[in-house]
C-alpha cells in the first residue's frame, strides 16, 4: 500500500511540473550523452570545459559520445583534444575535426602545436587535424547509431561544425540528410556565445563563436534552421577559475594549457586565473539552470553579417532560448567550477 501511495504521489508531482521544465532541466537519472565541439587552441577554457565534462562522466553525470574540433586554423586542436581524452582516462572518444582553414582563430594562443608535438609527456596518438576523422563523418556516424533525441549537441567554440552536419547529404553512413538526423536524433543544441547580446540599448556585438573568425553565415543559417530547442549561454566572465589547477600532477594537460596560455597572453598564473564560459555551457548541459543560472526567457538571436549580434527578447519565438547568469554569484560558481576543473581523474592511465 506504502509503494502505491508514493507512486501516486510521484504521479500528482509529474503532472504538476512546469510545462517548460523538461527542455530547461537534464534528466536526473541518466547521463547526459554530450557531443562537445570546440575551438581548442584560441582560449585555455576551452581545456577547462573538457575536464569539466569529463568530471561529469567521472560521476556518472556525463557520457561523452564525441569531440568535434571546427576551427581549423589551428591545425593542431584535435592533437590537444585527444591529449586531454588521455589523460582523463577515455582515450577511445572519438575525435572529428575540419580540415579545412578557413575558420578559427588565426593564433595558437595556447601554443597548441608545441603541445600536440610532445607525444612523450601527453601520450596523444592525434597529432595534426587530419590524423582525426573528418567531422562531418564522425558526427554523421554518431548520430546514426544513437537513440533518438537523445543527443545535447554543445558548442564552444565556432558553428561550423554543426552547420556542416546540418546540409550535408545522405551517404553511406545514413540515408538521412543532416537535416533529418539532427531532427530525429539531437535533443537540444547548448551553444556559448551571445555575450552581452542582450542589452537595453540593441546594439549588435561582434561575439567570439557566434560571429567573428569566419564564423557569422554559419551562425545565422543555424539559428534559423536547426530544428531542436537551441540554448545560448551568455555568463561567466567574472567566474575566474584556474587556481585549482595549482596543485595538478605537472603531466596534467588541463594544467599545462592554462599555464602557457595566461603567461603567453598576459604573463598571468594559475593563481590569476580566467573566465569560465565555456566551463558555464558545460554546466548547463549537464546540470540544468541550478543555482547559479537563469532562464531569460525566448527570443530571436540575430546576426548581421556586417555588424554582429544581437538578442531580441519575443515570447512568441518558441524553442530558441536565453540562458543568463545569476547576479551575485560570481565567486560562489567559480568556487563550485574549480572543484570540478581541479579534480582528480578517476580514470586517469599512464
Amino acid at each position: 500500500m506504502q509503494k502505491i501511495a508514493t507512486s501516486l504521489i510521484l504521479l500528482l508531482l509529474l503532472a504538476c511540473a512546469p510545462p517548460q521544465a523538461e527542455q530547461k532541466e537534464p534528466f536526473l537519472n541518466k547521463p547526459i550523452k554530450i557531443i562537445l565541439d570546440t575551438d581548442m587552441g584560441s582560449d585555455c577554457d576551452d581545456a577547462g570545459a573538457f575536464a569539466v565534462l569529463h568530471r561529469y562522466a567521472d560521476l556518472g553525470r556525463a557520457e561523452i559520445i564525441g569531440c568535434i574540433y571546427s576551427s581549423g586554423k589551428v591545425p593542431f586542436g584535435a592533437g590537444i583534444v585527444d591529449a586531454i581524452n588521455r589523460y582523463y582516462g577515455r582515450p577511445d572518444i572519438p575525435i572529428g575535426a575540419y580540415y579545412g582553414t578557413d575558420v578559427g582563430d588565426p593564433v595558437d594562443k595556447m601554443t597548441a602545436e608545441k603541445l600536440a608535438r610532445d607525444t612523450a609527456a601527453f601520450n596523444n596518438r592525434i597529432i595534426y587535424n587530419t590524423d582525426a576523422e573528418e567531422q562531418t563523418r564522425l558526427n554523421r556516424r554518431l548520430l546514426a547509431g544513437s537513440e533518438d533525441h537523445s543527443i545535447t549537441y554543445v558548442t564552444i567554440g565556432h558553428t561550423k561544425g554543426l552547420y556542416d552536419l546540418m546540409v550535408s547529404a545522405p551517404d553511406e553512413v545514413s540515408s538521412l540528410s543532416g537535416y533529418e538526423l539532427v531532427s530525429q536524433k539531437i535533443d537540444r543544441w547548448i551553444a556559448m556565445g551571445g555575450v552581452n547580446v542582450a542589452n537595453p540599448s540593441q546594439e549588435f556585438f561582434q561575439d567570439w563563436n557566434l560571429f567573428r573568425n569566419g564564423s557569422a553565415e554559419y551562425s545565422a543559417y543555424l539559428i534559423a534552421n536547426f530544428p531542436r530547442p537551441a540554448y545560448f549561454s551568455d555568463g561567466g566572465s567574472q567566474v575566474m577559475t584556474g587556481k585549482s589547477l595549482v596543485q595538478a600532477p605537472s603531466g596534467s594537460i588541463v594544467r599545462t594549457v592554462y599555464r602557457d596560455w595566461l603567461w603567453n597572453m598576459s604573463k598571468h598564473t594559475l593563481a590569476d586565473q580566467r573566465p569560465s564560459w565555456d566551463l558555464i555551457a558545460v554546466y548547463f548541459a549537464v546540470e540544468g539552470l541550478g543555482e547559479f543560472l537563469k532562464d531569460s526567457g525566448n527570443g530571436q538571436m540575430e546576426v548581421d553579417l556586417e555588424r554582429g549580434v544581437r538578442w531580441l527578447a519575443d515570447d512568441q519565438v518558441k524553442d530558441r532560448t536565453l540562458i543568463q547568469q545569476r547576479e551575485g554569484t560570481d565567486e560562489l560558481f567559480a568556487d563550485y567550477l574549480n572543484g570540478l576543473l581541479g579534480a582528480d581523474p578517476s580514470h586517469h592511465q599512464e
